[in-house]
């Protein structure tokens, strides 16, 4: 079986090649944390890859399948990301900038915010979203959680042989990751 998937991940939905840290193979449509070049993302499985795709160069790893504490997770950072969309707007409307925001993205491990604009984005708006982006970062508070949150509890975090099951760490039982 493969360890390298194709995932789409991203707000844009972009398709990337994974290798999977466990060396798993993981079935279409499941949701992954994956490391990226932008930091830790939640993204889809598309397929697993033949060996010779395999050998090709990655866009990164395949941590874990997301667990329950990972979508609660989720959740938080979907209502963060929901009010830095409603302020970015405000602070548009308030400063009189002529610019399009389509949406925001925050990403899994809470150390990046994206905003995404249609056309050019001026020095006062890159500005405006540097306010925002230190404002969310510090308000979702989990920094200090980015290195739990991409390595677990250990090495054999999920597989039943580091921590029973991971009951005792950070993501209690979270990374879920299911021998094939």
């Amino acid at each position: 079986m493969s360890a390298v998937h194709l995932v789409q991940i991203g707000l844009l939905g972009t398709i990337g090649k994974f290798v999977a840290a466990d060396r798993n193979a993981y079935v279409r449509d499941v949701e992954v944390i994956c490391r990226t070049a932008r930091g830790l993302e939640v993204g889809r499985v598309i397929c697993a890859v033949d060996s010779a795709v395999a050998a090709e160069e990655h866009d990164g790893e395949l941590l874990r399948r997301v667990g329950r504490e990972d979508r609660a997770i989720v959740e938080r950072l979907d209502r963060f990301r929901d009010r830095a969309f409603l302020a970015c707007r405000k602070l548009l409307t308030e400063r009189n900038l002529r610019a399009t925001l389509v949406d925001v993205e925050h990403l899994f491990d809470g150390q990046s915010i994206w905003f995404y604009f249609l056309g050019e984005v001026s020095p006062e708006v890159e500005s405006l979203t540097n306010e925002l982006a230190e404002v969310y970062e510090s308000k979702v508070k989990f920094r200090k959680f980015a290195e739990t949150l991409a390595q677990g509890c250990g090495p054999d975090c999920g597989t039943g042989s580091s921590c029973g099951d991971c009951s005792g760490c950070a993501l209690s039982g979270g990374c879920g990751v299911k021998k094939s």
